[in-house]
């Protein structure tokens, strides 16, 4: 007897690897054959061995993705970028004939006089004065060319040139011009090259100071940086050489021409309903928000959503470096920053402004951005009697975000503890709202975080909304769910005070 309770020898020994025996008593001749190994496991098929025509698709789907995503590795480190093209067609023919017209043209045309004139009345003006620069350069043009020539030639001499063309075009929310011969434009989320180039860098230059110049700021080899606007309201930032080194380049964001509400996001799906009504009330009842999110995410188009809920009767200063937020609001006052001048003298910055909008009886203050010690005097205006007041910030998640506002007031020279800081940021943020771009190009919401208070040193917050990932399309749109958490709003006495309570708290639950 072993100490397994097996009898040793031949006959009780411990079976043989594969030839265990039935737990049933008696044989019959078909179940000896099964446990002599015989037909138990019936030979391979040669077929049965062969590779599959099609590999993925007896694979799982964790195998199929894990060899797409290796695909896609592959494909990228073998590509080669090819450099764009200028343009072709037609647009290459208008362009050739606009450079033989234009010098011959300005020989004929008052600059100063031209300068009084609409886009439309200068087109009138010029339509007889390029027939007869066509006639000396022995040009003929169709009716369609004639028209396009005019409309290039007015676009040069009173507007942007070619980034007219992408100006007008409600699709594009991006125009990054990187020197002369490059422009790449933003659509649906996604970048693309655009068929259009300028004829030199002086010619780009000299756009670029006619963009500046519109709103009182200039930009050449001393001052190589500037912030300015369109007409529209579109940001432009500008850099220009020895900085940028192939050339004068020019970001504009473009904002949509039609306010967007808070409804409209909700339907383009950046949130769902229930977050859209937490943060409708948010906005009417006075919480002290801050946007936080990459570049591009849609923070500025978050304020403007929520600026739609504050009360007519309120009285709203804006504060910006460059004016682009565009509130829905009657009672508004936009508040712009001043750089230095040649000397480096008489330069107004955010800060100064916030404090001498504490003068101006503000209901609210909303910063289009804090970089700086600017954020100290904001939270000065929250907790003073200024609620509702919203900003803007960069930050890749809310927590990042206290930590920033922390680390900003610090560079100031602000001599405080840092506890006292993070009180301050407690006792004043009511609720941090993260926006991001995802890798589709959809924008949403991602998180609705509330400040409740500090516990020790730390700041202590709360989640009410999150976005949580689950997969993408074949096409590779994100797949998302909106959850909230369930969790009891620590602000919703403040909500009670505006007689939001219930649909805040159902909200949220």
């Amino acid at each position: 007897m072993s100490a397994f309770g097996r009898k040793s020898g031949p006959g009780g020994g411990k079976p043989g690897f594969g030839v265990a025996r039935p737990m049933q008593q008696g044989s019959s001749p078909a179940r000896e054959k099964d446990v002599r190994g015989g037909e138990q496991f019936p030979p391979v098929e040669p077929a049965a061995l062969a590779p599959s025509a099609d590999p993925l698709s007896a694979a799982s789907p964790s195998q199929q993705r894990h060899a797409e995503a290796m695909s896609r590795l592959s494909d990228r480190s073998n590509s080669e970028h090819i450099a764009p093209e200028g343009p072709q067609g037609f647009e290459a023919s208008v362009h050739k004939i606009k450079e033989q017209v234009l010098p011959r043209l300005l020989e004929r045309v008052d600059p100063e006089a031209a300068a009084t004139l609409s886009k439309d009345e200068l087109a009138e003006e010029f339509r007889p004065i390029i027939m007869e620069v066509l006639a000396e350069l022995k040009l003929t043009l169709n009716r369609r060319e004639q028209f396009a020539l005019e409309k290039v030639l007015v676009d040069e001499l009173l507007g942007l040139g070619p980034l007219e063309e992408l100006l007008n075009d409600p699709d594009i929310t991006d125009i990054m011009v990187n020197g002369p011969l490059q422009t790449y434009i933003e659509k649906k989320g996604k970048l693309q090259i655009a068929p259009i180039q300028f004829r030199d860098e002086e010619h780009l230059f000299q756009i670029a100071q006619r963009i500046v110049n519109k709103v009182g700021r200039r930009v050449d080899q001393t001052t190589p940086l500037a912030d300015a606007r369109l007409p529209d309201g579109s940001r432009v930032n500008v850099i220009v050489p020895p900085l940028s080194l192939k050339g004068t380049a020019i970001s504009i964001r473009k904002f949509s021409a039609k306010p967007i509400t808070l409804d409209n996001l909700a339907q383009w799906g950046a949130m769902d309903q229930k977050m859209c009504t937490a943060l409708k009330i948010a906005g009417a009842c006075r919480f002290n928000i801050v946007i936080s999110g990459g570049t591009g995410s849609g923070k500025t188009t978050m304020l403007n959503a929520l600026s739609k809920m504050i009360d007519p009767g309120e009285r709203v200063l804006t504060i910006e470096d460059a004016a682009e937020l565009r509130l829905q609001q009657p009672h508004w006052l936009p508040l712009e920053t001043r750089p230095a001048n040649l000397e480096g003298q008489g330069a107004i910055t955010i800060g100064d402004l916030v404090k001498n909008a504490l003068r101006m009886r503000p209901d609210r203050i909303i910063l289009g951005e804090i970089r700086g010690a600017e954020c100290f005097d904001l939270l000065a205006a929250m907790n003073t009697g200024h609620d509702g007041s919203m900003c803007t910030l960069h930050s890749n998640s809310p927590r990042e975000c206290l930590g920033r506002m922390e680390n900003m007031i610090l560079m100031g020279d602000i001599k405080i503890p840092k506890e006292a800081i993070s009180k301050q940021i407690a006792d004043s943020v009511d609720l941090i709202v993260q926006v991001k771009r995802l890798r589709d190009g959809s924008r949403r919401v991602t998180n609705v975080t509330e400040v409740i208070g500090m516990e020790g040193d730390v700041i202590v917050t709360q989640e009410l909304f999150k976005f949580e990932y689950i997969s993408e399309d074949e096409n590779g749109k994100i797949i998302g769910e909106y959850r909230s958490m369930g969790l009891r709003p620590y602000t919703l006495e403040k909500a009670r005070g505006f007689g939001f309570d219930q649909p805040f708290l159902e909200a949220c639950l």
